[in-house]
């Protein structure tokens, strides 16, 4: 492949409006992929972020591109070009000139379905690859007024840049908190754990050891499944499981709004984490929305389906992409752009396998949640994520990135879905002036057909379902079964504890 060339002479530069010289000499200028970077260069996880962000007022393009001059073009991957040369990847810093990365289309404000409209607009935006020949990412306004927000804008970022935690965040330290334009964002705190209570002496030591051997156990099983998955272990033939060639095909993106009290009510109730509920929802919503498609369903009754008409022993697996490296701060990622920031940037991940257990449980509702807090809490004593990013990471430097593409292609396509969630602020917070309504990330580009992520922002939840209209073609009916599957669970515990009163 020939080498893509960057020369740019400076006159040229300044006199591209917005452009920024982020050419100076220095040991940023050029810097290698590193090993999960270049796996989302491979043509079958070649991935890219998709963030839409709803907004209560309408664009002011003059002003959103001075703050992405001030903030976003100044960090190092968004303002460097993929240079491929002799086979070899690599970042090089380069002009950015914001006209070429933010784009205002024209539309049409009396359309009868805007929010159609915009759906197609990023159902569109899945068909068409990132210019290599300019940073990797893209920004598209939106005026456009929909039942959420006043206008939409929609962030494009290439996977190879940062995992989906950071680049998140990062969109968030260019942010600031709608009540105090000087302020970042606040993210929800890390629960602490209270070690008074744990136990001592003899006890502590047999829990110590039966910890590790546990950790030992599961993270053997959970590699031999993962080396089965990759080889022979395919998940059951089901309305949601993708054919070859899925990630080549558009995607369609939609949303829907929870109350994030809700889930936190649930949380509460069933002594659990935020994670374990999602999972929960995750589960049961799949099992109403396979038991619909395998047999007739009267959808007048929403929250009591017909007896199950699911296949038994569905394998139903998720692939979670896990950040290694602990994520830096939101003032670190500000700091960063500023470059006063020492804090790493990359892709360092692994992935995790999560088995669904897909039947039909009107009766007792709760069991999908215990059922999904049993999976979590053995999955966090398991070194599958850490196993699987070594084996990443010394593939590529022993084999190259082709023969780690591969491998990763061959477990993400055995799977059936991808799922991820993702904490946001606590306040209301504004893109350089614009507040934001909602927040809705996913990615597009890997060999599934169903991507399920949840985005928490303020009292709200974000459920974003990114799906293969070939195979899945009613989303929002599956939004409706997983907010159904919420719901349920809600009434579940509010009956509970009226019982127990």
């Amino acid at each position: 492949m020939d080498a893509i060339e960057i020369q740019e002479s400076s006159e040229e530069g300044e006199a591209k409006m917005g452009a920024v010289d982020k050419a100076s000499a220095g040991k940023d200028e050029v810097a290698p992929l590193s090993p999960g970077s270049l796996l989302f260069h491979e043509p079958g996880t070649n991935c890219s972020i998709i963030a839409m962000m709803g907004c209560k007022t309408k664009f002011d393009p003059g002003i959103l591109k001075e703050g992405l001059k001030q903030t976003l073009v100044k960090h190092p991957r968004f303002s460097s070009k993929l240079v491929i040369n002799g086979g070899k990847k690599r970042w090089i810093q380069t002009q950015v000139n914001l006209e070429d990365h933010v784009t205002v289309p024209d539309v049409d404000t009396e359309t009868e379905s805007p929010s159609q409209f915009i759906e197609d607009y990023v159902s569109n935006l899945t068909t068409i690859p990132l210019d290599l020949s300019k940073p990797l990412w893209e920004l598209h306004l939106l005026n456009l007024k929909t039942p959420e927000a006043d206008a939409v804008v929609i962030c494009r970022i290439h996977h190879s840049i940062g995992d989906g935690m950071s680049l998140i965040y990062l969109l968030f330290a260019c942010c600031r908190k709608s009540s105090d334009p000087e302020a970042l964002p606040t993210l929800p705190k890390l629960k602490q754990t209270d070690h008074s209570r744990n136990p001592h002496g003899f006890l502590w030591l047999f829990l110590a050891v039966w910890s590790v051997l546990r950790l030992f156990f599961n993270t053997i099983v959970d590699v031999l499944l993962f080396v089965a998955t990759v080889i022979f272990l395919k998940d059951t033939k089901t309305p949601l499981k993708g054919s070859s060639g899925v990630e080549h095909n558009p995607k369609r993106i939609v949303h829907r709004t929870v109350s994030l009290d809700d889930v936190k009510l649930v949380k509460d109730a069933m002594s659990m984490t935020v994670n374990d509920v999602l999972l929960g929802v995750t589960q049961a919503g799949l099992s109403r929305y396979l038991n619909r498609k395998y047999g007739e369903v009267d959808r007048g009754k929403a929250a009591k389906q017909k007896s199950s008409q699911l296949p038994r022993n569905i394998r139903l697996r998720a692939a979670v992409l896990v950040n290694i490296r602990q994520t830096a701060g939101i003032q670190a990622l500000a700091d960063m752009v500023n470059k006063k920031s020492k804090a790493k940037w990359g892709n360092k991940i692994g992935f995790m396998l999560i088995p669904f257990t897909i039947a039909l449980q009107n009766d007792h509702p709760l069991d999908y949640l215990r059922g999904a807090k049993a999976t979590a809490d053995r999955k966090k004593l398991s070194l599958e994520a850490m196993f699987t990013h070594l084996t990443c990471k010394y593939t590529v430097k022993l084999f190259g990135s082709k023969l780690s593409g591969a491998l990763a292609y061959r477990m993400i396509f055995n799977t059936t879905m991808s799922f991820s969630n993702m904490v946001g602020p606590v306040e209301e917070i504004s893109f350089f002036g614009h507040p934001i309504a909602y927040i809705a990330p996913t990615v597009y580009g890997h060999p599934q057909a169903l991507t399920i992520h949840f985005q928490s922002y303020i009292n709200k939840m974000s459920i974003v379902v990114a799906v293969d209209p070939n195979l899945i073609p009613d989303p929002h009916l599956l939004c409706d079964d997983l907010e159904e599957s919420l719901k349920i669970f809600k009434h579940a515990v509010l009956t509970n504890n009226s019982a127990c009163c």
